[in-house]
């Protein structure tokens, strides 16, 4: 059985490990000079493979109990399990996201083309598939290596060519005509995972600071979703995690009226309420208070744009005073102005809804043989190891059922 992977990223590299496990020849094509490009810029270039966490209801998927069987079917335990039996060891930080014990991306990619090797896996390097079909009981697939064109056939193919995001990294979206051609709908492609423009107005004055906030977004007054994390105001907007895991509705509402609202206290505002209303402590300055959870270049905007003098005594705060702080400081609202495009985005939503794919499989249920992993399935997930974990889990699966299935007997 002749078996191709596209793409040798996260999802195609695990799905040709497993593949290679049978008696099949199979096939890695990647049209980067190398594998794993990608992956050498994950988590900072420390490769944040997984979380603690894996909730179901943190991805973006249309269907929560389509991820829920995914997560069912692959969690932390099983990708442990394979990276160790890789010899990729794991640590866990002390917030829940998973780390190979060298916290190298590049140690992982060195390693993971080694086992490919070791493994007998075929790879066609700097070379492009630029089409496939489905013809007489096989796939067919167009071919370019170094402008010498092929047509060459396969009894299983897996598709792991990714979506849009980082195209300096070869990320380009092309094969999705392909996958529409064999019957499959395609959402359309969007940037996810990035920052978030908006106007600032006198919050520019914020530029470079570093807050711990709770972020929501909203369209026409409806909240669409919230999240707490770090956030970095920038010249025109937010980024960081805190703003980043919300960036794909900008793309899935694009020209719509959409608003942020951002609480830079969280979460100290609750203990901060309890010390304001403790009289034995109302010596303290407001501002001292305040510091203990912010910047002083913040501190002494949210005072001023609250009209409060800096040494202003806790007890002699007023009523409307402490109600413009709280506007100011932890329900701003913001006009989104748009979101980070494809070359800052960290990955992408869109492509084959997940209704077409088997979550346990990752079989394409129109075409038997055909396998969609990774970014080809439109669905992802938070900043934290969500995607890479959802990458290398659905590549395992797919290879594992193409040399487990009962036709392949």
């Amino acid at each position: 059985m002749k078996i191709a992977v596209i793409g040798a990223g996260a999802a195609g590299i695990m799905a040709a490990l497993q593949a290679a496990r049978g008696d099949g020849q199979v096939t890695l094509f990647e049209h980067n000079q190398t594998v794993g490009r990608k992956l050498l810029v994950t988590g900072s270039g420390r490769c944040n493979l997984s979380n603690d966490n894996l909730d179901p209801s943190l991805y973006y998927c249309a269907d929560p109990e389509w991820i829920a069987r995914f997560l069912d079917t692959f969690g932390v335990a099983e990708l442990k399990e394979v990276f160790e039996k890789l010899g990729i060891p794991t640590i866990k930080t002390y917030d829940g996201w998973y780390y190979p014990l060298s916290q190298s991306a590049q140690a992982v990619v060195e390693i993971l083309r080694e086992r490919l090797l070791e493994a007998g896996v075929l790879l066609r390097v700097a070379t492009e598939v630029e089409w496939f079909s489905w013809k007489e009981g096989q796939f067919e697939l167009k071919v370019n290596w170094n402008e010498r064109k092929t047509v060459e056939h396969f009894d299983k193919l897996v598709v792991a060519a990714g979506g849009k995001a980082y195209p300096e990294l070869g990320s380009k979206g092309s094969l999705f005509p392909a996958l529409a051609g064999l019957g499959h709908t395609v959402e359309t492609i969007s940037p996810a995972l990035g920052p978030i423009f908006v106007d600032l107005g006198a919050f520019k004055a914020l530029k470079g600071l570093r807050f711990d906030a709770v972020t929501s977004i909203y369209l026409d007054g409806e909240r669409l979703g919230s999240t707490y994390g770090n956030l970095i105001v920038t010249e025109k907007g937010f980024n960081g995690p805190g703003v980043m895991n919300l960036s794909h509705f900008v793309g899935l509402h694009p020209d719509q009226n959409l608003e942020l609202q951002v609480n830079f206290l969280a979460p100290f505002w609750e203990g901060m309420a309890e010390e304001l209303a403790d009289l034995e402590k109302a010596r303290s300055s407001l501002r001292g208070l305040l510091l203990r959870a912010l910047a002083p270049k913040a501190v002494d905007f949210f005072l001023s744009q609250a009209e409060i003098a800096p040494e202003t005594q806790i007890k002699a705060v007023e009523g409307e005073q402490l109600l413009r702080l709280l506007r100011v400081a932890t329900d701003n609202r913001f006009m989104v102005r748009g979101a980070g495009d494809f070359k800052i985005s960290q990955v992408t939503v869109g492509g084959v809804p997940v209704s077409e794919v088997d979550p346990c499989s990752f079989e394409s249920k129109l075409v038997r043989g055909l396998y969609l992993v990774g970014e080809s399935n439109n669905l992802a997930g938070p900043c934290g190891g969500y995607n890479l974990h959802y990458a290398f889990g659905s590549g395992i699966l797919a290879g594992k059922h193409l040399v487990s299935s009962k036709d392949n007997e």
